[in-house]
């Protein structure tokens, strides 16, 4: 039998922090406008693939793992804020290295395993994921759920995530906006990469 009040508080917990700005969010919107839009879908995928990871690990206690082990925590903390820095400074370089019409050509290469691969390791890396589902969402979810409530609040997961970063995809791959990209691509991959750093170094810090 479904738990509904569990499910309904995992939801409303969950919407929020996927919603609030990070680096998924600005990964998506940039592969979007300067990619195609079945690679920033390739990418959401790989994005959500890994919310259902933190999330099972959640509703099965992850948080009293980093808990017990703050080291581990640290550790996660410290490759992903790495790998923010990393990204971001990439973007930032790649943006100097630009010619006119560079944008038209990575939207006809980038395949959709490496967009795929992208946003997993966007995602698998984020502290902010991380920090995320150990705490905020693993009190939302109850102690020994039964499997269907279990699998439901899965779906809540699946649903919102795909449905939001998926929403932001179709947006920013619209002709239109990827056209203003391709227009002034290299301020908006330099602008990317800087926020992207920014969280970097704010996860560092915090």
């Amino acid at each position: 039998m479904i738990d509904w009040s569990a499910v309904l508080a995992v939801f409303s917990v969950y919407i929020t922090g996927v919603i609030i700005p990070g680096p998924n969010f600005v990964a998506v919107l940039h592969k979007a406008a300067s990619s195609t839009r079945s690679a920033a879908l390739a990418m959401v995928a790989g994005i959500v693939l890994v919310n259902l990871f933190w999330a099972t690990c959640a509703i099965l206690g992850v948080g009293i793992v980093f808990a017990t082990f703050p080291w581990v925590a640290l550790i996660v903390k410290v490759l992903g804020a790495a790998y923010l820095l990393w990204f971001g400074s990439r973007l930032i370089s790649k943006a100097s290295e630009k010619q006119p019409g560079a944008a038209a050509e990575m939207a006809q290469t980038d395949d959709l395993k490496s967009s795929f691969i992208q946003g997993f390791l966007t995602n698998i890396v984020n502290p902010k994921s991380m920090a995320f589902f150990a705490a905020v969402f693993a009190s939302a979810a109850p102690a020994h759920v039964s499997w269907p409530t279990f699998a439901a609040m899965l779906g809540v997961v699946l649903v919102v995530a795909g449905s939001w970063y998926s929403f932001l995809a179709l947006v920013m791959s619209h002709g239109g906006v990827a056209a203003r990209y391709r227009k002034s691509a290299v301020m908006v991959d330099r602008l990317c990469g800087s926020l992207i750093v920014f969280l970097g170094i704010r996860q560092l810090i915090r």
